[in-house]
């Protein structure tokens, strides 16, 4: 990573983690329509990915990359928009989380977070091949989505027609509340099916984007799908309802050492590198002001409920 693209990464992962905290004290205070499921931990695997690729390339964020798609350039208006359940949100009201997609910056919209998104992704690589266009599609799934039927399925299409597709596993200790041991067998890289897999420290940014920019070239290159295993730790529960008392205080405090936005910043000093000293502060105050904006923005119309359900001929 040069310098530039490091510190847009580190805003990316910071505009990420105040983003979701923004959105825990609107759950808080009873604003919001949805639960708030938090990336805490988690912003390097989401937001260096993303950040890895080409301006055609697409993705399909699942519900803890958020990062991913302010990368891309949801706004974080956008955002509260959407838990508040306004007529403005890019749903109209109609969903109160990350689930919505825009063609029109690279994202497709998730459906569901047990594996379903990879088969979609996986035709979406191949009608890059079919239209001879140099793109790669990109999705991510959890340890636990990683055991499901949809997961094997479509990265075994894709590892077979050798798709331009990379799969980014988030092996964050725990599918819901069940840790790795307790579903599968082995690590979670040995379920790659044939994909060349890159096994990394999903808390070291600059280590994520170095895996998934030599992931994008293998698959320009035509040496079909990637599995990028990123090794990090869910630091809050699934969602906020979620108190998370089965898992160890001590673990918790080994992989809260591990911070990946302080070891960035630490990566970035070694290189005589630094961070702008008030991109806290500025963060902070334009966050302010779209959790303003997005509350008083109108709720939807009751009459309108139905549009945009059914395709009109």
């Amino acid at each position: 990573m040069d310098r530039e693209t490091a510190l847009r990464l580190y805003e990316a992962m910071l505009l990420t983690r105040l983003t979701e905290e923004r959105l825990v004290k609107l759950f808080r205070q009873g604003k919001t329509l949805g639960s708030v499921y938090r990336s805490l931990g988690q912003e390097a695997t989401a937001c260096a990915t993303a950040m890895a690729l080409g301006p055609d390339d697409v993705i399909a964020p699942l519900i803890r990359n958020l990062g991913s798609m302010l990368v891309r350039g949801v706004t974080p208006e956008e955002i509260f928009l959407q838990y508040l359940g306004r007529a403005t949100s890019p749903s109209g009201g109609r969903e109160h989380n990350n689930h919505f997609g825009s063609v029109a910056r690279g994202i497709i919209a998730p459906t569901s977070m047990l594996g379903a998104l990879i088969p979609v992704m996986a035709g979406v690589a191949l009608s890059f091949r079919q239209r001879g266009e140099r793109r790669v599609a990109m999705t991510w799934i959890g340890d636990g989505g990683s055991s499901t039927g949809a997961f094997y399925e479509g990265l075994n299409f894709a590892v077979v027609q050798k798709l331009p597709l990379i799969v980014v596993g988030e092996s964050n200790g725990f599918a819901f509340s069940t840790p790795p041991d307790r579903q599968m067998a082995g690590r979670m890289s040995m379920r790659s099916q044939g994909a060349f897999t890159l096994t990394v420290d999903g808390n070291d940014g600059a280590a994520v984007f170095e895996a998934a920019a030599q992931g994008r070239q293998r698959c320009l290159e035509g040496k079909g799908p990637v599995f990028i295993v990123c090794e990090t730790f869910r630091m809050k529960g699934h969602a906020e309802h979620d108190d998370q008392r089965y898992v160890d205080l001590e673990l918790i405090a080994q992989w809260a050492a591990r911070d990946p936005l302080p070891r960035l910043e630490a990566w970035m000093a070694q290189r005589g590198w630094s961070v702008p000293s008030d991109l806290g502060r500025r963060l902070e105050a334009d966050l302010s002001a779209a959790a303003e904006a997005a509350l008083e923005a109108p709720w939807p119309e009751p009459h309108k409920l139905s549009n945009g359900v059914y395709a009109s001929e």
